[in-house]
C-alpha cells in the first residue's frame, strides 16, 4: 500500500469502499507544522461519477484499486450506449452516454489514446489523452493577417464542443484541443 505522497495523478485508489480515480493533486506544507506535507486530492468515483476532494497527510496509507485499463477505439453509438472496441482482442465495451457525458465532447472515430477503465469485468469510465484533434464545423469566416492579433472567436467542433480559437481558424480546419482546460492548442497536422 503506497503512502499519499507516492500517489500520482490518474492513479486509482479504494477510498471509503469506492473505487476512485485521482484527477488532481495539490501539495501544501502548512506553516509551523513539524509534520510533513498535506495532499489535497480531487477524485471521482468511477461507478457513480461523483467528484469530491479529500485531504491526506503524506504518511497516510492508501489502497490501490484493482482496475484494468484497456486501449480502445470509439466504434459506434447504439441508442444511449457508446460502444468502444478493444484494440487487442476486439472486445466491445458499452458505456452509457450519461456515464461519459463529459468525455463525449472530445471523442470521434479518429480519436487515438482512449482507455476504457474496467472494474470487476465491467467497463465504468474512460481515460482520454491530454489533447485530441477535432474538426471545426462552424465558425465566423477567417480574417487574413489575423495571426498577429490575439483576438479569438467561438468555434463549434464536429462533436458539439465549442472552444475559443484565433481569428485565422476557418470552418473545415482541424484543431488540437486540450481536454482538461478545454482550450485551443494549435492547428492539427492534417
Amino acid at each position: 500500500m503506497p503512502k499519499a505522497s507516492e500517489i500520482k495523478k490518474n492513479s486509482t485508489i479504494v477510498y471509503n469502499n469506492k473505487t476512485c480515480i485521482v484527477r488532481d493533486i495539490e501539495r501544501s506544507v502548512p506553516q509551523g507544522r513539524a509534520g510533513g506535507s498535506i495532499y489535497r486530492m480531487r477524485m471521482y468515483d468511477v461507478v457513480s461519477g461523483a467528484k469530491f476532494d479529500e485531504t491526506f497527510k503524506d504518511s497516510d496509507m492508501l489502497q490501490l484499486a484493482d482496475l484494468v485499463r484497456r486501449q480502445a477505439t470509439f466504434s459506434y453509438i447504439d441508442g444511449d450506449e457508446y460502444v468502444f472496441m478493444d484494440k487487442e482482442d476486439y472486445t466491445p465495451y458499452n458505456l452509457n452516454k450519461d456515464a461519459i457525458a463529459e468525455e463525449i465532447l472530445f471523442i470521434n472515430e479518429e480519436t487515438d489514446g482512449i482507455q476504457v477503465l474496467i472494474v470487476s469485468d465491467v467497463p465504468v469510465a474512460l481515460d482520454l489523452p491530454i489533447s485530441v484533434e477535432l474538426e471545426v464545423v462552424e465558425t465566423d469566416p477567417s480574417i487574413k493577417g489575423a495571426s498577429a492579433t490575439s483576438r479569438t472567436k467561438p468555434a463549434k467542433c464536429s462533436t458539439g464542443l465549442v472552444v475559443q480559437v484565433p481569428e485565422y481558424v476557418a470552418t473545415g480546419d482541424w484543431i488540437r484541443v486540450n481536454i482538461e482546460e478545454r482550450k485551443f492548442q494549435g492547428r492539427a497536422d492534417r
